[in-house]
């Protein structure tokens, strides 16, 4: 029977992950704290309407970097020690006083953007050609100038930052501290839950009993926060929709894309096409699973059942690692010196513990080591997972190395790319090794269910969902518990058609996915598994060179436009036909499952 968490403080430190790279003691954080407040007082003196000429500018960019790079290790220890225990009250404090000294520092350093934004372009031109290196933040520079506001309205946001992120923390502190989950019974047995419980095990539970009781359980729990959600994530829109305005942006979507180097033209195809061709293919997938499963009927909470549950191999953490390195030494020793890191100078914190964020994610700050937060359930799939947030890491190493700070990270349309490239190759190693018919079956499935399922599907109709949020937001209006539920609901119903009952709870699906906080993000997973399936398809049939392609990709950092960045790797996402060939290729991998289940069934009927 699976256990509650233990509280942070009974983890084994080997399941941990190591921050003291980042700072080594509570004193050295408080004293570098401090000092970096010190001199951004003094940075604030000295340039402070000294910013004059292309000289000047190539001078306050070149400390402005340095500033920040300091900055750096104290911002990442704050946030990362709060996300393994977010009921830690030191951490808690830490982190709350870090985002009012951030506020408070930006603020002052605020000019340096306002004062920029006030030279000419020749200028700033001047400059860039003095100082390569700032060539691309300079360009940034003058491409915001016309949404630039007045210097103290800038020093102002800047000053409210804390504040203006208040809702992504609110909505973590419901999920992980306020929100208690009671255990819940099925087959006359009391079972424990909570998030990471629900996502990382009882979605996938094979009896039907257990696994739908437990979402009927989640999902009541849920509904209890529902308003205060809603109204949490109503003032995080709301406040997007007035920063657009103020900045002079014809839409809240066009100011959330402006930073992400796209237009409408890339989100609206990934969204749309995506809704109306996976659609059928997921369908089948589902028939599928209910037919293997022999349910009655299928559900919404029967979507993330494994294929063959019975089949799925338990690992270990050790032997996680050998799977890995075996899929990914294409990417060459450096790669594999990076992998072999990770595991051994604990860049990585495994645990399962009671107030730890759900989910996984790799934070790769400048100039240190990254680090990835995962809870190992031994289940096989988190090899895809573990795999996904190395290539987060592989990226950030490769661009660290090559890139300076200001020029190390690419928009956001781009960065699920890397990730998502290790799954695959993860897929290509598992099926070229899969010798046996129910383990190929296996594979196959659980590239459909982990990477298909998780960035085309659960991902793509967030996205779905977001945009019509933001459409109405757009128009003026706002946003409760009913009409997120409705429009949950729609996105749910739209795609799945009566291949699937969209039960009572699903609509609650809103309430779980941090990434609406962060501006148009979910729709990025599936651009960037676009980007990697055609790459990583480039691999297997041309091999060293595609390999040396993507890796100058990764080294390019945020050097290029995600549209240039993919037309390195031998990609053109400005049309059409990387969507569909990926569609095409998640459409054939579901006719080898049924395929491979009619094998297997003939051969138990044989017997």
């Amino acid at each position: 029977m699976k256990k509650s968490f233990a509280p942070r403080h009974l983890i084994p430190v080997e399941q941990t992950w190591d921050l003291s790279p980042l700072i080594d003691s509570i004193e050295t954080y408080n004293a570098g704290i401090a000092q970096i407040e010190k001199e951004a007082l003094l940075f604030n003196q000295k340039y402070t309407g000294n910013i004059i000429d292309s000289s000047s500018v190539v001078q306050v960019l070149t400390d402005y970097e340095k500033l920040n790079e300091q900055f750096v290790p104290f911002g990442a220890y704050a946030s990362l020690s709060l996300e393994v225990d977010q009921t830690n009250d030191e951490a808690q404090m830490r982190a709350s006083k870090f985002s009012s000294i951030a506020s408070k520092i930006g603020s002052q350093l605020s000019f340096v953007h306002s004062d920029l934004s006030a030279l000419s372009t020749e200028i700033l031109e001047e400059a860039a050609t003095i100082a390569p290196q700032f060539e691309n933040y300079i360009k940034e520079i003058i491409k915001k100038k016309a949404h630039q506001l007045h210097p103290e309205v800038e020093k102002t946001l800047a000053a409210l930052s804390s504040s203006l992120d208040a809702p992504y923390e609110l909505y973590n502190t419901t999920k992980l501290v306020d929100m208690k989950f009671e255990n819940f019974t099925a087959n006359g047995e009391s079972f424990p839950l909570n998030y990471s419980l629900f996502e990382g095990d009882w979605e996938l539970e094979s009896d039907v009993n257990i696994r739908r009781a437990a979402f009927e359980a989640f999902s009541n729990k849920l509904r209890e926060y529902q308003h205060t959600t809603a109204k949490t994530y109503n003032t995080h829109v709301t406040t997007e929709k007035t920063l657009s305005d103020l900045r002079g942006y014809e839409s809240v979507t066009d100011y959330l894309l402006f930073d992400q180097e796209v237009d409408r033209t890339l989100y609206n195809r990934q969204i749309d096409l995506i809704t109306t061709e996976l659609a059928p293919h997921m369908r089948r997938y589902a028939k599928l699973l209910q037919k293997v499963h022999g349910l009655e009927k299928m559900t919404f909470a029967d979507l993330k059942i494994p294929l063959d549950p019975e089949f799925e191999p338990m690992i270990t953490v050790e032997e996680s690692k050998n799977y890995i390195e075996n899929a990914l030494n294409v990417m060459g020793d450096d790669y594999m010196e990076m992998i072999e890191k990770s595991y051994s100078e604990r860049w990585i914190d495994f645990a399962q513990n009671e107030g730890k964020s759900t989910g996984a994610f790799c934070s790769s700050p400048y100039g240190f080591h990254p680090y990835i937060l995962i809870s190992w359930t031994s289940r096989m799939n988190e090899v895809f997972v573990l795999a996904h947030e190395l290539g987060h890491a592989g990226h950030f190493v490769n661009a660290h190395k090559k890139q300076s700070l200001f020029n190390s990270r690419p928009s956001t349309y781009f960065i699920e790319a890397p990730s998502t490239m290790n799954e695959m190759l993860m897929a290509n190693y598992l099926l070229k090794t899969a010798e046996d018919t129910r383990f190929k079956r296996w594979v196959t499935a659980t590239i459909i269910s982990r990477t298909y399922y998780h960035n085309f599907v659960t991902h793509l109709l967030e996205a779905a969902y977001q945009r019509k949020v933001y459409d109405k937001v757009d128009a003026g209006e706002s946003v409760n518990a009913n009409v997120l539920n409705r429009l949950k609901r729609e996105v749910l119903e739209d795609f799945w058609g009566d291949a699937v009952e969209i039960t009572e709870g699903a609509e609650l699906t809103w309430m779980r996915q941090p990434h609406y906080y962060m501006g148009l993000y979910p729709y990025t997973y599936s651009a960037g598994l676009t980007i990697s399936t055609q790459v990583s398809q480039r691999i297997l049939n041309e091999g060293q060179p595609a390999v040396e392609d993507w890796l100058k990709v990764l080294q390019a950092g945020g050097t290029k436009t995600p549209v240039e960045l993919a037309q390195m790797a031998g990609v053109d996402i400005t049309t059409d036909e990387p969507l569909l060939n990926t569609i095409a290729y998640i459409g054939g991998l579901i006719d080898q499952l049924e395929v491979l289940t009619e094998e297997l069934n003939s051969v138990i009927i044989d017997k």
